[in-house]
């Protein structure tokens, strides 16, 4: 018989793979879209950022949404999420050449349960 824990854990260990699946959805879509994935689940001090691809001269910080529908999956994401992704993403332009000059934007990339994409392009900046 399965306990309250044993489930919590399955829970847990099925959200991360459906997670890790969208991410690998959007990533092939951006890299067919000619922005390749330079980073997976970044991780820096302030927190992990989902997606970083490269877009010319720039970098596109993606934060990936998964839900039954896109509209659950915008609303998961929370001011105090995007303030850690904000400081995730000002460590990661200290690896970059033009460090804080590097042109960057962030998109929030919403995956449905049946793996349709919407992304908001420069969702912070909205």
């Amino acid at each position: 018989m399965a306990t309250a824990i044993d489930c919590s854990v399955q829970r847990g260990r099925t959200a991360d793979a459906a997670g890790r699946a969208a991410e690998s959805i959007v990533a092939a879509d951006y890299d067919r879209r000619g922005r390749p994935v330079i980073g997976q689940r970044w991780r820096g001090l302030s927190g992990e950022i989902d997606l970083i691809a490269r877009d010319g001269d720039g970098i596109v910080f993606i934060e990936v949404k998964k839900a039954r529908d896109h509209a659950r999956a915008a609303a998961a994401l929370s001011a105090r999420q995007m303030r850690r992704l904000c400081g995730a993403a000002a460590e990661f332009l200290e690896t970059q050449p033009k460090g804080q000059l590097t042109e960057a934007r962030f998109d929030v990339a919403l995956v449905d349960g049946t793996g349709r994409i919407d992304i908001i392009e420069n969702a912070f900046g909205a």
